[in-house]
């Protein structure tokens, strides 16, 4: 947790029990609705207890976030770096489409200028990055390694913005970065 300070022990407990509350208000009211304060009334804490932890609902979504990505990381399998790749894009779309509410509230609280909110969007950005670094393995040259992972954290980010504007589904994000996801590749191995 990128929590607002240090948490261990009871401490952690709260925390705990404020996300969780977190996704089950998300889950019942939507990301336009929820309120820290409605999160801690739900998690039984005063809100004044909720902002030692959550700096805001933005905060909240990024870390709900953070925690469902890295709860869901499958092996990428395939033969060579282009099946590896392109199953690493559809997990993720698939899990962000399973998790509607979720995906819809992270798009605009990961734009946010909250600096709690930076922290989880730089281990959020590592994240795609290192899943797709594992996906590509040593099929891509090591010079040519940089430019192929930009490439893809900015077509996968520019997909989840897509689909976070409502332009396209979470559940054909996978399908419509298939084809990106070759361009980039083939043009590398």
């Amino acid at each position: 947790m990128v929590a607002r300070q240090a948490v261990d022990g009871r401490r952690a407990e709260t925390l705990e029990k404020l996300l969780e509350a977190g996704a089950e208000e998300l889950r019942a009211v939507g990301h336009e609705a929820l309120t820290v304060r409605s999160v801690a009334a739900r998690a039984g804490v005063s809100p004044a207890t909720a902002y030692t932890y959550v700096a805001s609902k933005n905060h909240l979504f990024a870390e709900l976030f953070w925690r469902y990505l890295d709860s869901g990381r499958p092996e990428a399998a395939g033969s060579g770096a282009l099946e590896r790749l392109r199953a690493t894009t559809r997990g993720m779309a698939t899990q962000l489409a399973e998790a509607p509410e979720l995906s819809a509230a992270v798009t605009p609280a990961l734009l946010s200028s909250d600096p709690d909110v930076e922290r989880l969007r730089l281990r959020i950005g590592a994240e795609f990055l290192q899943r797709f670094a594992d996906a590509i393995g040593d099929d891509i040259p090591t010079e040519r390694l940089d430019g192929v992972l930009d490439a893809l954290v900015l077509a996968f980010s520019g997909g989840l913005l897509q689909a976070g504007m409502g332009l396209i589904t979470y559940t054909d994000l996978g399908d419509r970065l298939d084809s990106v996801v070759a361009a980039i590749v083939e043009g590398h191995l």
